[in-house]
């Protein structure tokens, strides 16, 4: 199965992406299409033994739009085209410009042709050759010179329109059509009408004609206000992938590179490879990822993790694209270049969520594919109703147009990839990425989130907790507690044990330098013994001391158990002389996250491997009240199947491969940014500042996302369902009520700009925790 990323042009409305999705959908081998008209894209997955990518391009050049398929660019080593050439915000900018260039030319045709048109009803004084009854011809042409620029400038809604009509998948441009050609048309026939009238002599019957039956300036008019608001819409659109365009705009254009002999030279930062050695000097941005070599220096990388302080950078550390060098200079060797850059990653993960279409937005989908040849068979009823009723062409023509240009879907085609490209956006800006619009939509309606221990509510790495010198059972110390470290470290230095590593890091803050020992033994499953000179020493568990005839505080060896801590036992010639524990730390949000969770009325539980003492030590610290502990990789899959069989919407956080199997089976996987790549390759969320806060943060935000869409929708479908009857003369023999083809557009327009617009209001979003 192949998925593959297409440009797809000649989109300008919901009932376009309808009709876009359901010409690929109908071939065979194509498994999934999902098109965002925001960003005029299209993903499919398809089985290309069956279709390839020119069918699928044949397909929607059928359908009445153009495809082409995003290709890699030519010496970039396979590479995709740089998301900087490529993004949907400099597209809609693009698209902006044109745009209002087109709206400058219809206003300055249209000022005069309203004036001239609408003049005679407002009491405006016109020019002499065109206030008097003789001149009506005159009057007509001079409107119909003025409309024609207008209508060149606008002409991408007939061509569209006509074309959609033709392929019988009418889309918004067709409404449009169809409305300001029928005001062109019926003026034409009176045009035609007048010139009859003067040639039989009837100058009042012309003039006349001209008062009653003249639309130019409505087709003008309606062409104007709707360019007015695709013009706004589009400018409002384009600052939804802000976040995008920030990440994109960190990247450095070009980058020095330090050759074998020394010399550098300045080169694209597209051409790097991996291996190049590369000089950054205080000020520049880090053009790609890599290993410091030489030099050091602090890099701001609060683009990417959010953290304000900047870190120190010394030779082995690594160093991320797109991060700040603050002061000193420094070089590094290139690992990961391109697209496979941790900035590329976090880019393309933004932009596939946008890609993608969260469930909600199928209601919309349904909606759109049906509703624009429902607005003609309404139009067309509205047209024959008002010509039975009335008998009067002008009213008929007036009432079926307006129910035509009143009738936008791009509101409620927009509703949803506009909520869900900023809500995205704004998760990257939180250091929070969402792989897919679903699980933004899913982790809305979650009510448990079960949590990992090690790594994900804990630091993952043990540090030393305490020093316990024994006493004697006189009361004086068996050995002080700077020996214990050093008879400690002694012992430790040459182990591989997890706990080993934490005595030594331990012993390295105080300066404290191991000595060698001989006879070094490590006993599997208890610990190590050795000799220092004349006296054998030993390190390990109370199974190891009793082995030794050393008898230990059993008491004791539970407190410590209870309070989360491990603790080795130290013996020097048969005798007890001391204990150090050592405890993986609770991250200092870690509370703070279990108490947000709770007051957005989600549970949050522990599944841990670990043993139950320790495990509800850690949860008692945090608040958590639910714990499932000593439980294998593939139990943590259980325990969330099961919770899902009993009704529950689960989230599961984790940052190791033996939560991956969890995380796939999840509602909602959520992985630790710093934890394993399986675990985030398996997670639907990421968490990229390895900060449980981020946990309910996220939550918020996707109910923020799905409350913005939920109010667009049904300010959509409530402007439709009432601005339809009111065009249409439902309310005129009651209340006089009726809309004007001009304020149809007016109000389309507006719409559209109104589920922008509330969409923006993301931007804003603040969370509580």
């Amino acid at each position: 199965m192949a998925r593959k990323t297409f440009d797809v042009t000649g989109m300008t409305c919901a009932a376009c992406q309808a009709h876009v999705e359901k010409a690929v959908a109908r071939l065979d081998g194509v498994a999934d299409v999902s098109v965002n008209l925001l960003a005029g894209s299209m993903t499919v997955d398809f089985d290309d033994s069956l279709v390839d990518a020119q069918r699928i391009c044949s397909a929607v050049d059928h359908a009445g739009y153009g495809s082409t398929p995003r290709e890699p660019v030519p010496g970039t080593q396979g590479r995709t085209a740089s998301t900087r050439t490529a993004s949907p915000t400099k597209k809609l900018e693009e698209t902006a410009r044109a745009m209002r260039t087109r709206l400058v030319v219809s206003l300055v045709f249209l000022i005069p042709l309203f004036y001239i048109g609408m003049g005679h009803m407002l009491g405006w004084p016109l020019p002499a050759p065109l206030a008097d009854h003789d001149h009506a011809m005159t009057l007509a042409l001079v409107e119909l010179l003025l409309l024609i620029p207008i209508v060149f400038a606008n002409r991408a809604y007939f061509k569209n329109g006509f074309l959609s009509l033709l392929h019988r998948a009418p889309t918004m441009d067709a409404l449009i059509a169809i409305g300001s050609g029928a005001s062109i048309a019926w003026s034409v026939y009176a045009l035609l009408l007048m010139a009859e009238q003067l040639a039989s002599g009837d100058v009042h019957g012309a003039a006349q004609t001209a008062m009653d039956n003249l639309y130019f300036e409505s087709a003008g008019t309606i062409l104007t206000l709707v360019t007015v608001g695709k013009y706004l819409e589009t400018r409002a659109k384009s600052k939804t992938g802000g976040a995008i365009e920030k990440l994109i705009d960190l990247a450095p254009k070009t980058a020095t590179v330090v050759d074998a002999s020394g010399d550098t030279r300045t080169i694209p930062a597209d051409n790097l490879k991996p291996g190049d050695v590369v000089l950054v000097r205080p000020g520049e941005a880090i053009a790609v990822d890599g290993i410091v070599l030489d030099g050091t220096s602090s890099v701001d990388e609060s683009a990417l993790t959010g953290e304000p302080i900047p870190r120190e950078k010394r030779p082995g550390d690594p160093v991320n694209a797109a991060t700040i060098n603050k002061n000193g200079s420094f070089t590094f060797r290139a690992t990961r270049v391109g697209d496979d850059t941790g900035l590329a990653q976090i880019i393309k993960l933004v932009e596939d969520a946008n890609a993608t279409k969260a469930p909600i937005a199928r209601i919309a989908d349904r909606v759109a594919g049906v509703f624009v040849p429902a607005v003609l068979a309404i139009a067309l009823i509205t047209l024959v109703a008002w010509l039975v009723i009335t008998g009067d062409a002008n009213e008929a023509l007036t009432a079926a147009v307006a129910v035509v240009v009143i009738s936008c879907p791009c509101a409620l085609g927009l509703a949803t990839p506009v909520a869900i490209m900023v809500g995205t956006g704004k998760g990257a800006e939180m250091g929070v990425l969402f792989k897919t619009a679903e699980a933004l939509e899913a982790l809305q309606s979650v009510d448990a989130v079960v949590l990992d221990k090690t790594g994900t509510i804990t630091q993952g790495a043990p540090v030393v907790a305490r020093v316990i010198p024994a006493r004697r059972p006189d009361g004086s110390a068996a050995i002080t507690e700077k020996g214990l470290i050093k008879l400690a470290a002694a012992l430790e230095k040459r182990s591989e044990h997890p706990l080993a590593e934490a005595i030594m890091a331990y012993a390295d803050e105080r300066g404290i330098v191991a000595r060698t020992v001989d006879d070094f033994q490590a006993v599997p499953g208890r610990g190590v013994t050795a000799r220092e000179g004349a006296n054998a020493i030993a390190a390990g568990n109370a199974r190891l001391m009793a082995d030794l005839g050393i008898a230990v505080d059993e008491q004791a060896r539970d407190s410590f158990a209870r309070e989360g801590e491990s603790p080795l036992f130290f013996a020097k010639n048969g005798e007890l002389v001391g204990t150090i524990t050592v405890a993986d730390e609770i991250k200092p949000t870690s509370a703070a996250a279990v108490r947000a969770l709770d007051a957005l009325g989600v549970e949050a539980l522990m599944l841990t491997g670990d043993n139950e003492l320790t495990a509800h030590a850690i949860a008692r610290r945090v608040g958590i009240a639910s714990v499932i502990a000593d439980v294998l990789p593939q139990d943590k899959e259980r325990v969330v199947r099961e919770m899902q069989n009993a009704g529950r919407r689960v989230a599961m956080v984790g940052d190791g491969i033996n939560d991956s199997p969890a995380l796939a089976r999840a509602d909602v996987g959520i992985a630790i940014g710093t934890g394993a790549d399986i675990a985030k390759d398996g997670a639907d969320v990421i968490l990229m500042h390895g900060d449980l806060v981020d946990v309910a943060r996220a939550i918020e935000l996707s109910r923020a996302v799905i409350r913005n869409i939920k109010q667009d929708l049904f300010w959509a479908l409530f402007y439709n369902s009432l601005g339809i009857p009111l065009a249409a003369g439902v309310f005129f023999p009651w209340l006089g009520w009726q809309l004007s083809p001009m304020f149809g557009a007016a109000a389309m327009s507006l719409s559209s700009l109104c589920v922008v617009g509330n969409a923006l209001r993301l931007h804003r979003f603040e969370p509580r925790s």
